[in-house]
């Protein structure tokens, strides 16, 4: 922010200010103005608001293992000055529709956001617009994709048609490098010697949905040691980075002035399995996928850890709470401020208590599936599909944290019962039969705006190099799959 824009920003009344961040580069920031006939935000009882969203950070990282891989001064700075939240989660583990989950306060299924292309429509009523109608001056910088993420028509056509009964890698990757970009700068900042080897279950023991995902990401060869701990480190790298750009921002704001009276969220739309579970990017419901961080600073907020469940639809009523704005009673998110607030204003009215779960669910590409999550506890609950033609996992995240023995059938009844609890909040047998449909209308739509054109397409997309070993094999299985039954 130049000189120029801070002395505006100190001038300023009620602002909200959003920064959308990737760890990768921060290519400008966003000016706050001050409301017309406003001088001061003394005594007006509101605060500013700074939402700051990275790409693809593992929430771990912000409290274990206590920095030993990356120096995040920042990070630590809010973990010691505001409330973490130790165990928050993606409403879906990928950029888009986790994106349209915090932007609505809703569920994906509910807003039909299946996909990095499908998320909310664009004139969805977000958070930040009733903020706007309450008296908020906003902005959005930077990353946003919660009505699109506009990804690469290879992205789509991997989600549309991963049900088809076929197996196709993606191109090799260059290890490290072309997975993630940083510099020898940024390198510097992560002690490659404490770098973790994540412990790998063999093939042979590889759940049927994580086996297609290790192969279409072309992650089943094999890799040595030092390629891992590279990969990590170049993700840690990245992981720096985005410490730092925050550390921009928070010193901007106190350089202004401003820091006393802002609220200040710093989260993540997912997080990165940098080569845990023998797969790197997101889209699994394994921890270091779909933990996030989630640290809260500001006035009259507790310096605290906080272990009880959250995700990102609680955001939204959040940030409402905080604005005093009424919050709709149709979320599916809960406000936070209970669990953060110093003490609680009489003038305001209770909350609902957050419940003692989380729920995820991930529709898009290299997962075979629809997947569903319930985070509750020590337990992690996945299920699949319809119920019962994908087995579904549990894990005990107190004994098993690298999440290694699925004891589903070694605790029947536990299992049992958290597939009821999944039931009640999501009729999912009935979501993934209308993913699966939803899948098939969009490829059949794009076949026929392509025409005879379609083979030689998917031909030289980036996922699909291995379509020209037997395309006609291949154009069979896609016709054989459009001309199925639909479980609707």
């Amino acid at each position: 922010m130049g000189k120029e824009g801070r002395n505006q920003a100190s001038s300023s009344s009620i602002v909200a200010l959003i920064f959308l961040l990737q760890p990768f580069a921060l290519r400008g920031i966003v000016e706050a103005k001050p409301l017309p006939g406003t001088d001061s935000c003394r005594g007006c009882g509101k605060l500013n608001v700074v939402v700051v969203m990275c790409d693809s950070f593992d929430g771990r990282l912000t409290f274990y293992p206590g920095n030993e891989t990356v120096i995040l001064p920042f990070i630590n700075l809010m973990k010691r000055d505001g409330s973490l939240f130790l165990n928050a989660y993606t409403n879906s583990p990928i950029c888009c529709p986790s994106r349209a989950a915090m932007w609505s306060g809703l569920f994906n299924h509910l807003t039909e956001s299946w996909n990095n292309f499908k998320g909310l429509d664009p004139n969805y009523t977000t958070w930040m617009n009733l903020m706007e109608k309450h008296g908020y001056y906003t902005q959005k910088y930077g990353k946003i994709d919660y009505t699109s993420g506009h990804h690469s028509l290879s992205n789509r056509v991997e989600a549309w048609t991963r049900n088809v009964d076929f197996l196709l890698q993606q191109e090799g990757e260059n290890h490290g490098a072309s997975t993630f970009l940083t510099s020898p700068y940024w390198l510097e900042r992560v002690k490659y010697k404490a770098i973790r080897i994540p412990k790998w279950s063999p093939f042979s023991e590889l759940h049927p949905v994580d086996y297609y995902s290790s192969y279409t990401k072309n992650c089943t060869g094999k890799f040595t040691q030092k390629e891992i701990r590279d990969i990590r480190a170049h993700y840690y790298a990245m992981c720096a980075e985005t410490d730092a750009m925050l550390g921009e921002i928070i010193s901007a704001l106190n350089e202004t002035g401003l820091l006393k009276n802002t609220l200040i969220i710093f989260t993540a739309d997912h997080g990165e399995l940098a080569m845990e579970h023998r797969q790197f990017y997101k889209m699994s419901m394994y921890e270091a996928s779909s933990h996030i961080p989630l640290l809260i600073m500001g006035p009259s907020i507790k310096s605290q850890h906080i272990s009880g469940v959250v995700s990102l639809v609680d955001i939204y009523p959040t940030l409402l709470d905080a604005a005093r704005i009424p919050i709709p009673k149709n979320l599916s998110g809960y406000s936070l401020l209970p669990l953060i607030l110093e003490k609680t204003e009489n003038n305001i009215p209770p909350r609902k208590q957050h419940p003692g779960w989380v729920l995820s669910e991930f529709h898009g590409c290299n997962v075979n599936s629809s997947t569903y999550m319930l985070r509750t506890g020590k337990w992690k609950y996945i299920a699949y599909s319809d119920d019962h033609s994908v087995s579904p996992q549990l894990f005990d995240l107190s004994a098993d944290p690298d999440e290694l023995t699925n004891v589903a059938t070694k605790f029947p009844k536990m299992t049992q019962s958290l597939n009821r609890k999944l039931h009640s909040i999501i009729d999912y047998p009935k979501v993934s039969a209308l993913v699966e449909q939803y899948n098939k209308q969009e490829f059949i739509k794009w076949k026929h705006s392509v025409e005879q054109n379609y083979s030689d397409i998917l031909a030289n997309l980036r996922w699909h190099q291995d379509w020209k070993k037997h395309p006609k094999k291949y154009e069979y299985e896609i016709d054989k799959w459009i001309k199925g039954n639909m479980n609707v």
